[in-house]
């Protein structure tokens, strides 16, 4: 455990890092009562940070710093912090199943002392030269403290939008007020879909972890074949540790599962699955996956609509992610808010490491833009050769011609008579 300069003499109140992984377990009973008090998202309960270390980045060799904070002996801010070399720099990033998730912080009071203290601690204490903090809301506090920080390198601009389903009285007159989606309304692409032979549309018991098993393998061997044809692949998709991990947030063997499966059926045969995560008052949309051979009938779009019913008749809102995709505009009717991604240098060594980055894309973009304009001037010289030539052939071809064109003289009608 190390313990930052922030702790007051009062041990009881303060500032820790810890780095050991029991210290760390031992958070767990106050971790969760903190998360209920604050209505705490998916990925900031405990049993979700604790499987994202145990099941990813412990064995993708990260190193731990979870920044905790108290006062009065009470637990009121909790934040994950994982860190790795990339070349001659030290990364640090929150902690995550490999996957790019929000980066908020756990805290019951919104507390301005205990937040700065996490922040100072994130961009002094962790020994880190590059901060990365991928999606951070816009309303958020942390929002302001990284797009104030002198280190300040990039930021990327991301929309993210969640279903304020708790509002929400009424299925039917929700759906009425959403209009179309690709002119299909509500119900319409699962009526016709059911035409074809019985679809069957599920979730899963939380302690058959036998079926878990194998949607999780079929859904993510699905989504892997989507990545090819999107070319948006990841690791995350090829990852062991992340398929242990998304089993062991479904398994409700011996704890409560801390997520569950949605699958669909057509005449037995599998079409679609998709994983939620449950929050402390929203769910969110993990991941999904669903047969291309099925394309025509949207099964996606399907089963979105089952998970969104779903989420509204357990009083839960959803939150759909980061993204730009029609969906997640149509669901939530518009509720998206501004995400950043931000890049921060907190030693000198960062920022030459970001100048190097700069400077070695500038030189590739270099490199392309001659290489484009070589490609230019070789291609406009075989035009002018390649017109010359047809010039030149089509002279010779009008001179044959010419050759062989017929007199006037022999061009002329008989007279009448002479025929």
């Amino acid at each position: 455990m190390q313990r930052s300069e922030d702790n007051v003499s009062n041990q009881q109140s303060g500032l820790d890092i810890i780095t050991d992984p029991d210290a760390f377990l031992a958070l767990r009973d106050e971790w969760n009562a903190l998360w209920s008090k604050a209505d705490g998202r998916h990925h900031q309960a405990f049993a979700i940070c604790w499987q994202g270390w145990n099941q990813v980045a412990k064995t993708r060799g990260r190193r731990l710093h979870c920044i905790v904070y108290r006062e009065n002996g009470e637990l009121v801010l909790v934040w994950p912090l994982v860190s790795h070399r990339r070349f001659a720099c030290t990364v640090l990033e929150p902690l995550t199943p490999g996957t790019a998730e929000h980066t908020s912080i756990l805290t019951a009071n919104g507390s301005s002392a205990a937040l700065d203290a996490a922040w100072r601690a994130a961009t002094r204490h962790c020994r880190a030269d590059i901060f990365s903090i991928p999606y951070v809301a816009k309303d958020a506090g942390l929002y302001d403290l990284a797009s104030r920080h002198a280190g300040l390198v990039e930021a990327r601009q991301d929309i993210s939008a969640t279903a304020l389903l708790r509002k929400e009285p009424d299925w039917t007159a929700y759906c009425n007020t959403l209009g179309t989606l690709s002119k299909k309304k509500p119900g319409a692409r699962e009526r016709r879909f059911e035409k074809e032979g019985v679809l069957e549309i599920r979730t899963l018991e939380a302690g058959d972890t036998h079926a878990h098993a194998q949607w999780v393998d079929w859904m993510l061997a699905r989504k892997r074949e989507w990545a090819e044809r999107a070319e948006k692949d990841g690791p995350w998709l090829y990852s062991q540790g992340y398929r242990d991990f998304l089993l062991s947030l479904l398994d409700g063997t011996q704890t409560q599962p801390m997520a569950i499966v949605f699958v669909m059926t057509l005449d037995g045969m599998p079409v679609a699955a998709y994983i939620m995560g449950f929050g402390r008052t929203c769910v969110n949309g993990l991941v999904g996956g669903y047969d291309a051979k099925f394309s025509r009938f949207a099964p996606g779009s399907i089963m979105m609509e089952r998970c969104v019913k779903w989420a509204w008749e357990n009083g839960m809102d959803l939150d759909f992610g980061v993204g730009t995709e029609d969906f997640k505009a149509y669901w939530s009717r518009g509720n998206v808010l501004p995400n950043t991604s931000f890049q921060i240098a907190t030693t000198q060594r960062g920022r030459l490491a970001f100048y190097a980055k700069r400077l070695a894309k500038k030189l590739v973009d270099m490199r392309a833009a001659r290489a484009s304009a070589s490609a230019g001037k070789a291609a406009d010289k075989a035009t002018d050769k390649a017109a010359d030539n047809a010039a030149a052939a089509a002279q010779t071809a009008h001179a044959d011609i010419a050759d062989k064109r017929p007199s006037l003289a022999m061009a002329q009608a008989p007279e009448l008579g002479e025929a």
